[in-house]
Formats: C-alpha cells, structure tokens, sequence
C-alpha cells in the first residue's frame, strides 16, 4: 500500500515538473521570436493566454464623475498578453494589427455597405411586418372560390380519383369610362364613352374550365358613347349593344383527363382548347384574335442533345372568325371565308429567348384562291447588363397577283438598364418596313407596329388618333422614358416618327411625328385612373391631336 502511494506521488511529480517545464520552454521560445520578429509571434500566440497585472499599471477607462474605489484599485484585473505591450512596442504592434486586419481581409469578405444609415428594424420588417393584402373580389362567386383557404367540402370523384371535381363559378371583368378631346384624320369630336369587359368562368376541375368573354356595350368596334362636343359631334347618346360572346371555350388538360377516367398517374402532360378562344403571340403584334377552332400544346420540354433547357411547341388551326384587315378585308363576313392553320414555339437557348412561328391563311367560298404564308422570329436577351433587346422579324408573301400580300417587317425593342432599373425605365424601339407586313390576325384592324409606341396605338374605346402603324415601305421608331415611382404610378413621355420612303397608297405617305404622354395612379385597388395626351405632326395633311382620361373599375 505505502508502495503503492509512493508510486503515485512520484508519477504526479513528474507530470508536473514536465508540463511546468513545457510552459517555461513556450513563454522563453514566444518572447525569442518576438525580440527577434517585432512582435510578430506574441500577435499570433491564442488569445487564451493570459498574463496577470496589477490594476495600478493598468489605464483607468472610467469617468472622473464617478472614480473608482480604493478597494477597486487594488484589484488585480485579467488582461490578454497580447494587449499588455510597453510604450515602446506600439508602434510595432499598431503595424502588426495592421498587418494581420490585412490578412483577415484575405480570408473574409468585406462587411456590407449602406449607402445611408443602417435601420436594423426595416430590415426586420421585411419579413415581421407584413399584412393581408385585400383584392377585389369577382362580382360573383358560386362553388368553390379562387386563392382563398380554409376548409373545403369532400370534391365529387365522378371524373376518377385522380382528377377531382372542383367546380366553381365567377363573373368577372372591368370597366371603362373616359371622356375624350380627339383630332383625328380631319375629324374632331369631343365625347365620353364606356365598355364593359365580362368573363365569365366555370372551374370544373384543378385543370379543366369553360369561360366566355362578352362584350355587351360595344358592336363591331363602336362603344356607346355620347358626342358632345366638336364640329364633327353627333350630339347624339348612341347605344352600343352585342349580347353575343367574343370567346367561348373549353381548356383543359389531356394527361389529367386521362389519368382520372384511368386511375393511372399520366407521363405526359398535354393542355388544349377547342372553341371561339383567343390567340395572343409575340406580345399580340402577331396574333390577338378570338378564332374558331383549336389548338394544342407540348409544354415544358427540354432536350441535351440540341442544348435546350426548355421549350413548348403549340399546334393551332381555325375555321372561322379569322380577321386580317390587310389581307382578307374588313367586311364582317370576309373572316368567315378562311382557314387559319400554325404552329408557333417558345425555346430558352443561346443564352437567351426565343419565339418563332408560321401560319397559313387559305382562303374559301368568296376567298377561293387565297393562300398567304406568315412566318416570324423573335430573339430577346439582357446584353452586359446594361441594355435588353427584343429582335423581332415578320414576314408574309402569298398568291396575290398584285403582291399585296407580300411584306416584311424588322422591329428591334430596347430598353436601358438604369440605376433604378425596376423604376425608371428608358427605352428606344426602331423598326423598318418593306411591301406589306401582316399581322397574322388582330381583331382589332391594328398593324404590325402597335407596339412601338404609345404614339402607334390608339385607346379602343374613344378613337384616339395614333401615328401610321402598317410599317408599309417605312423606317421609324420611338424613344421615351417611363417611370414608376415606388411601383405606385406610372408616367410616361415618347417621341415617335415615321418616315416613309415609297408612297405605295398602303401606309403614310409623308412622314409623321408624335409626341405622347402618359399617366396612370391606381386610386385603389379595385379603381385606375389613366390620363393620356398626343399631338401627331402629318406633313401634307391636318395635325392629329388627342387628350383624355379614364377611369377604370375592376371586379
């Protein structure tokens, strides 16, 4: 036993001097190399080291208002060695500090920069302060409702389990009051006029519906309206009624029908629509029409091999209502004469987007003979990110014997990145125009250039003037600038010009100037107000000239 505690005394012993001799060998070794380095070792020793020092040698941080106590100063206080340097190693530690901050910002990113000062709580709200935002809802809603929670009613399984009945019926839409000032093409009337757009939905399932779109104060592009003023005012209150629907049709999803009636999970999906429906491609100026007939889509689609991320094709034909001002006519009954058949893709590739397309317009009946091609191709994409641009071709020929139907248009959109670049938004759209460029269908009778300008499109409901926008053997553009605010509001101011260089009797034949502003301020969330003015320079012609506003209800 005495043994035994001895060996134990003796093993602690030499624990002892062995880890006292270590720290001795470490202090000696540390205060070398900092004599011989400047310091450089003790900047590097852990700061878990600490060196005892008696509060008299250490500087007193406290106010003279309140002076420490005796008691307190004869404390001992821990400081790190490393801040316990001599008078004569400052200057060799401030470098040192220097150095090492040097090599942290090696390490590390720099600290965040605020260009004002930091509002910690703002930052805090962004994702603490939020609220319920309260939209307007449909003017009525029967069954099961859009975008709302809560506890719903088992949903009927008549279609397959899979592919449950939600059925749901909503009545919604706008409508548009304005009081107008127009000058256009000699003819002055001041007047107010209204529309109303309905839509009227019936959910059937998650993927199925059918909905129809009236019109009822409006026929063959009139609205009613009362003339009140002008040397060319009616002063009559003219009525404008059409209980008929401009579209009516049935959307749906083949691969969930399928997987409903089956009970298998579909491999494919496969949306499509039959019926008076309406196509709206390369942001309407190729297509913005209402046709009978159907259309299908391969959606979402990718392939390695050609190095596409994504791409849709749709397949698309009509068999009446197709309008083409430019081609077909624009009596009413000319669009019931035709046949519309196309083809249309949207492909992410090239570091960029890209829509192209074809369509074929074969005349019948009292358009026996016609047959007209369209094709199109559009490439957009955001350059150094300083500038976006949207290259945009329209091409049409045909049978025509008079080559009327032949025309080409180029039209390039750009807009430059600022630095509010979600507000403040300066733009330039250029285009030039050979023979005459169609639209492959527009309901509305506009031409290729509609969306150049605020100058080139008119307002749909008070005649507004607008500047030539067939692109018929011309070149031109606009260049404005829009701003938004805080997202709140929108102004904008355009300059425009058209400049013809063959008078073929299609589109203008001398050049055209426009200057155009605009101003829209949501009153609420369910009221617009939108105000618009523009004065059209014509040489060899009268001035075009047009104020307005509007007020718009949504519901």
């Amino acid at each position: 036993m005495t043994h035994t505690r001895c060996l134990a005394r003796i093993t602690t012993s030499i624990v002892a001097l062995a880890v006292g001799g270590f720290l001795v060998l470490s202090n000696a070794h540390a205060q070398s190399s900092s004599d011989e380095s400047g310091g450089d070792a003790q900047d590097q020793a852990s700061p878990d080291f600490f060196e005892i020092e008696p509060a008299s040698d250490v500087e007193d941080v406290e106010s003279e208002s309140e002076p420490a106590s005796k008691a307190e100063d004869e404390k001992s206080k821990i400081k790190p060695a490393a801040d316990v340097s001599g008078e004569a190693e400052e200057a060799g530690d401030t470098a040192d500090a220097e150095e090492a901050e040097d090599g942290k910002q090696n390490l590390f990113r720099s600290d965040p920069q605020y260009e004002g000062e930091y509002a910690a709580q703002d930052q805090a709200d962004v994702y603490g302060a939020k609220e319920e935002v309260v939209a307007p809802r449909p003017a009525l809603e029967i069954g099961r409702e859009q975008y709302t929670s809560g506890s719903y009613d088992e949903s009927s399984s008549i279609l397959g389990e899979k592919n449950l009945l939600l059925p749901g019926l909503a009545v919604y839409g706008d409508w548009r009051t304005a009081v107008a000032f127009n000058k256009n093409n000699g003819v002055e009337i001041a007047q107010v006029a209204t529309r109303l757009n309905l839509d009227v939905d019936f959910k059937i399932t998650g993927t199925e519906r059918l909905h129809a779109f009236f019109t009822p104060l409006q026929k063959n592009n009139q609205f009613t309206r009362f003339e009140f003023a002008g040397d060319d005012a009616s002063g009559d209150f003219d009525f404008e009624f059409d209980p008929e629907p401009q579209t009516l049709f049935f959307e749906g999803d083949l691969g969930s029908i399928y997987t409903g009636f089956s009970g298998n999970e579909a491999s494919f999906d496969l949306p499509f629509t039959v019926g008076l429906f309406p196509l709206f491609l390369q942001n309407g100026i190729w297509a913005n029409d209402a046709i009978l007939g159907g259309a299908v889509t391969i959606p979402a689609k990718n392939s390695a091999a050609l190095g596409l991320a994504n791409f849709d094709i749709t397949l698309f034909a009509a068999f009446n209502d197709v309008d083409n001002a430019g081609i077909i006519g624009v009596d009413a009954d000319d669009n019931n004469n035709t046949n519309l058949f196309g083809v249309t893709a949207f492909v992410d590739a090239l570091g960029g987007y890209i829509e192209t397309g074809y369509g074929l317009i074969d005349g019948r009946d009292d358009q026996e003979g016609l047959l007209t091609h369209f094709v199109t191709g559009a490439y957009t994409r955001r350059y150094y990110n300083t500038i976006s641009n949207s290259t945009r071709v329209f091409a049409n020929f045909g049978n025509d014997p008079l080559a009327e139907d032949e025309g080409l248009a180029i039209i390039s959109e750009n807009s430059l990145i600022s630095g509010l670049p979600s507000t403040l938004l300066p733009y330039a759209n250029f285009f030039v125009g050979f023979g005459n460029p169609q639209p492959l269908v527009d309901g509305n009778g506009a031409g290729i250039l509609k969306n150049v300008g605020i100058n080139f499109e008119t307002d749909a409901l008070t005649g507004f003037p607008k500047l030539d926008d067939s692109g018929s053997n011309a070149w031109g553009g606009a260049i404005g600038l829009e701003y938004l605010f805080n997202l709140d509001q929108q102004l904008v101011f355009e300059v425009a010009m058209v400049q013809p260089f063959e008078d073929d009797g299609i589109g203008a034949a001398d050049a055209q100037y426009g200057f155009g502003a605009r101003y829209q301020l949501p009153l609420n969330r369910s009221w617009l107000f939108r105000a618009d003015a523009t004065y059209q320079i014509q040489e060899g012609v009268e001035d075009n000239f047009g104020i307005r506003t509007e007020l718009r209800k949504k519901f």
